[in-house]
């Protein structure tokens, strides 16, 4: 998948409804183009690596991070040019919260320590990331668009 590619899935969940009740979908056996979605926040996997449960040498997940990494970089360069320079959210506060998380950002805080967000002028925020759930689990590129506030 290209960088216009991913950059397409963002355009789209920008403009997707959001659903009045938690769904998932995507592709069977795979993380790559898997889309979590509920009340107010749509989230996507962009890319996924391979997963880890069979070989976490340092070469294989060196160049699964390497090649994650440079699609986030590339996505995070476009839309920073459509949109202008990110804030840098800091997800931990969310994962240490004794109260109740609002979604997406209990997902996000279960993957990253930290995300880009972009606030277009569409009512809507933007936030790439990078995560894995486990060092077993597959490092994934993911987007999230939410009208939740991240303050």
């Amino acid at each position: 998948m290209s960088t216009e590619d991913r950059l397409a899935i963002v355009d789209g969940l920008l403009a997707r409804p959001f659903p009045r009740e938690e769904e998932q979908a995507g592709p069977t056996g795979t993380w790559e183009g898997y889309r979590s979605s509920g009340h107010g926040y749509h989230v996507c996997v962009l890319k996924a690596s391979q997963d880890f449960w069979d070989d976490r040498s340092a070469d294989v997940v060196e160049a699964a991070e390497n090649e994650i990494d440079a699609a986030f970089e590339a996505l995070a360069t476009a839309l920073t040019m459509r949109w202008g320079q990110p804030e840098v959210v800091d997800l931990w506060p969310y994962l240490e919260s004794e109260s109740p998380v609002p979604e997406p950002l209990n997902q996000l805080c279960q993957l990253s320590d930290k995300m880009l967000v972009w606030h277009p002028d569409v009512g809507r925020w933007v936030a790439l990331l990078v995560g894995q759930a486990d060092r077993e689990f597959p490092i994934q590129l993911l987007a999230a668009t939410s009208e939740t506030s991240i303050r």
